[in-house]
């Protein structure tokens, strides 16, 4: 039975929710799910069908969202709700909510319980040469039989807290000793332990406070969305709240520093680096770091594990000019402090630029594109397929004999200017399908007729290259117009979110219940021309290059309830055959066998991988400190693999050098950019492959 032919349970739903007393009003609760389930049903891409599959997956994410780090619930408590598993379905026609209040009840329960766990450990001394471990992926830990193995489970994490934090110290210690810096005071084991151990206590004190402050408003969103969030990861329902907090919950996006960042099973995670901002040009912050801690300037830092996004977004935001300082966890297992001047984000930055590449006497043009942005309400302002056309213009009046694109890390942005921008390098012709779940597919064209450039082309991805980076690489290689060259794949963000403001449905009388939050939505889906969705797979590039990512599963293959790949007709297009593109990628494919940079490279990812996997810490304080100290100094090993001299001459075009002759700040970023341009092993292979196709 389809959402569709359900709407009685819509009904049946917001009627439950009024034995939650979700804001006190039952009318308000049942109005609010009637508009989000008619939502749903109007407008996902993907309805799902009510029944016990969807009962079981409501089930599953429910109780992750609730308890993601099995401290809370034991096996018994799971016992107890099991029965419920695929019932969810059927409560919601028998107008039944005895899951929901049994889960709460528990939790509630066993929140108040394990309040006194982290009073009574950190009261004293933990024994750190006793010789135990910790499984700290909650993945891999299964629920505490009962309350006794929980109260252990506590004892093990609240001890494994105080032992990083010690280690840490004895560290820094250690650092200033041998350096003979007399600004860090030495301080006797027993005292950094009672120091490490109150900080300890006061994070687990406002931890609890926060906890303690969740209203059932708050417990009924979580199940809400619990709901929601089985349709595919990007739909969701945004409760009404504070303005800025609003924007901040829907965008992630950090002012003072220029990160996106997401709330994921609770830990804090960069999910897209903001070209031109602060932490973009300090250079150490990437994509898929966790922040665990936010200090300022020189004070202690503040632990930020298990602290809702917008509270850890007041610590991170601050004055311009003012020094905020990251702990953030790497893939790899190691810990990291960054260091970031929070200021503006400089827009040039985020412009499509180009420059000159030299190599073997030949010249070759190169444009960077961080992402596809558009002035939608100035047709005057800036457009990336504009600019890019202009950059073409002047590469082309340099005599360049081939192109290098570069959508490495652009997560996306105006469709439009996808297809604007396709149509530089083709003459005309389809370049992207759109379909909603009913209608048939659309197809977006090229109408113009001729092209800007019709040499040879390389267009650089990597697993961060999203949504509309990834259309335009699939247009480019479905037409073979050129080679992609890249990770194992692009991000793989196939699908389109619209907003959906739910008091623009509150008319009239209705009028009195606003605010009701916003509803994200799921509408339409990319497909390439060949009929290929770039849906969950991405785009996978003709030559593929290691990296630090390899053997990491990254994009949208890792989340939860991601709508599938699939495919449908393929439109009319010509291709151009070109039979030498298949010697040319096999010749990079033996260079690349043979060049000890991505030799390293590839041994990188697999240490980065085998540290991520290895997830069981030591919690006697001296193997735990041998263990850290091992995985640095691997790091240390390689941390300069992207840095080296490469056979790459960069310079940049005479217009613009003469543009920035007075701007020495200018001239240093861009100085900068050339720089890390002819370290670029990526950028080196890209030039070669042209070479290729130019020879």
């Amino acid at each position: 039975m389809n959402l569709k032919h359900i709407l009685t349970g819509v009904i049946l739903i917001s009627s439950m929710l009024v034995a939650f007393n979700f804001d006190g009003s039952s009318e308000k609760n049942e109005l609010l799910m009637k508009l989000v389930m008619k939502q749903l049903n109007d407008f996902h891409y993907s309805p799902k069908d009510l029944n016990d599959d969807l009962s079981e997956n409501i089930y599953d994410e429910y109780l992750k969202r609730q308890d993601y780090s099995k401290r809370f619930f034991t096996q018994e408590d799971i016992d107890k709700l099991e029965k419920y598993k695929f019932e969810i379905d059927d409560q919601i026609r028998e107008n039944n909510y005895e899951f929901y209040e049994l889960a709460k009840n528990l939790y509630n329960k066993r929140m108040s319980n394990t309040k006194i766990y982290y009073e009574k450990y950190l009261a004293k001394p933990f024994d750190f040469t006793i010789d135990e471990s910790l499984e700290y992926d909650s993945k891999k830990r299964e629920y505490a039989k009962n309350e006794k193995e929980l109260e252990d489970r506590w004892r093990k994490l609240l001890k494994y807290q105080v032992l990083t934090r010690l280690a840490e110290k004895l560290k820094e210690q250690e650092k200033a000793i041998e350096k003979n810096d007399t600004s860090v005071t030495i301080k006797e084991l027993s005292l950094l332990d009672e120091e490490a151990r109150e900080r300890v206590k006061k994070n687990y004190d406002k931890w609890f406070k926060r906890l303690s402050r969740q209203t059932e408003k708050d417990q009924v969103s979580t199940f809400v969305n619990a709901i929601v969030n089985v349709f595919d990861p990007h739909t969701g329902y945004f409760p009404p709240k504070d303005k800025a907090d609003f924007d901040i919950k829907l965008s992630g996006k950090l002012k003072g520093i220029g990160a996106s960042l997401n709330e994921k099973d609770g830990t804090i995670q960069v999910v897209k680096i903001v070209p031109g901002s602060p932490c973009y040009r300090q250079g150490e912050l990437e994509v898929d770091d966790k922040i665990v801690k936010v200090g300022q300037g020189d004070e202690e830092p503040i632990d930020v594990v298990d602290m809702p996004l917008d509270e850890a977004v007041q610590l991170i935001r601050g004055e311009i000019g003012t020094i905020v300082k990251l702990t953030v966890k790497k893939v790899d297992g190691s810990t990291k402090v960054i260091p970031i001047e929070r200021d503006v984000v400089l827009l040039e930055e985020t412009y499509a630029k180009s420059a000159l590449i030299e190599k073997d006497d030949d010249k070759i043009g190169y444009i960077k594109l961080p992402k596809f942005y558009a002035d939608f309400k100035d047709p005057k302002g800036r457009q990336c397929g504009r600019d890019v056309g202009c950059e073409l213009d002047r590469l082309k009046e340099e005599e360049v004999e081939g192109i290098i694109l570069d959508l490495r890390g652009n997560g996306g942005g105006s469709l439009q200017d996808v297809v604007d921008m396709v149509g530089h390098f083709i003459d005309e012709g389809p370049v992207v399908q759109i379909k909603r779940r009913s209608d048939e597919n659309y197809v977006l064209r090229d109408k113009v007729s001729g092209l800007v450039y019709d040499g040879p082309l390389v267009v650089l991805v990597n697993s961060f290259s999203a949504s509309a980076s990834e259309i335009l690489a699939a247009a480019i290689q479905d037409y073979g117009r050129g080679i992609i060259i890249g990770s194992n794949s692009t991000y793989g963000k196939g699908t389109v979110q619209r907003f959906y403001d739910l008091d623009q449905y509150l008319k009239g009388d209705y009028s009195e219940f606003r605010p009701m939050g916003a509803i994200k939505l799921t509408t339409q889906k990319f497909y390439r021309i060949n009929g290929q969705t770039t849906q969950h797979m991405g785009v996978v590039p003709d030559i593929v290059l290691p990296d630090s990512y390899s053997y990491i599963d990254t994009g949208e293959k890792e989340q939860d309830h991601v709508i599938p790949w699939d495919e449908i007709e393929a439109v009319n297009f010509d291709k151009m055959k070109n039979k030498k593109f298949d010697k040319i990628i096999e010749r990079s494919k033996k260079r690349i066998k043979g060049n000890e940079t991505f030799g390293k490279i590839n041994e990188d990812a697999l240490r980065r991988k085998k540290n991520k996997d290895n997830t069981s810490y030591s919690l006697n304080l001296e193997d735990y400190r041998v263990f850290r100290k091992s995985i640095e100094d691997e790091a240390e090993q390689y941390k300069d693999i992207y840095k080296q001299e490469r056979d790459l001459e960069v310079v940049m075009l005479d217009e613009d050098a003469m543009k920035f002759a007075d701007d020495t700040l200018k001239q240093k970023d861009n100085g900068k950019w050339i720089e890390r341009l002819e370290q670029d092993a990526y950028l080196e292979e890209a030039a070669n492959v042209v070479l290729d196709m130019i020879n």
